[in-house]
């Protein structure tokens, strides 16, 4: 038997979030990518292999695919973005958060919420990211193409540039529509 609970964050919420969010933004500041990065892992790690809620698990693999953003040295992420990510690895590595996460079931569900603001946020972002790994794999996979790693670079480039400038239309389109941003 599954249950399911739902809940909708009020503006005070948001609010709360937003405020961990900017906390979490100044720990980025004072330190470098790698040292979130590094400490996530085990913390990634750990988690895998409690038994966490659904919803928790599914956010913890979206986090896992920002991770592999920050990492994929020919994707290379705007600054902006980079900070909003290494924000929620700042927020999910902080033992002391919304709710302790060694409480059983519930301690990474603020962790998770966190995410997936992040993740609604960027989208856009997650989505070119999507596609230029698929465009990646399949220029890759055609024989005479890994001769050549320069037109691949260039490739490449060009797909991320035109993904990129996607992405940044869709943002323009959300603002017109009044889709306000989370964080």
């Amino acid at each position: 038997m599954s249950l399911r609970i739902s809940f909708e964050l009020s503006d005070n919420d948001i609010k709360h979030f937003r405020g961990a969010m900017r906390k979490a933004r100044q720990a980025v500041r004072e330190m470098d990518d790698a040292a979130f990065i590094n400490a996530a892992r085990p913390l990634l790690a750990e988690v895998e292999r409690q038994r966490v809620p659904v919803f928790v698990r599914q956010r913890l693999d979206q986090l896992q695919a920002l991770v592999d953003m920050l990492e994929d040295k020919e994707w290379h992420m705007a600054q902006r973005e980079r900070e909003r990510v290494l924000s929620v690895l700042a927020y999910f590595t902080d033992p002391d958060d919304l709710i302790p996460d060694d409480i059983p079931g519930l301690g990474f569900l603020d962790d998770a919420i966190m995410i997936e603001l992040a993740c609604k946020e960027l989208r856009h972002e997650i989505e070119a990211y999507t596609d230029f790994c698929a465009f990646r794999s399949k220029y890759d996979s055609g024989f005479r193409l890994r001769r050549n790693p320069e037109k691949r670079a260039r490739k490449l480039a060009e797909r991320q540039q035109q993904l990129r400038e996607r992405a940044e239309r869709r943002h323009v389109k959300d603002e017109e529509q009044g889709q306000d941003k989370v964080f």
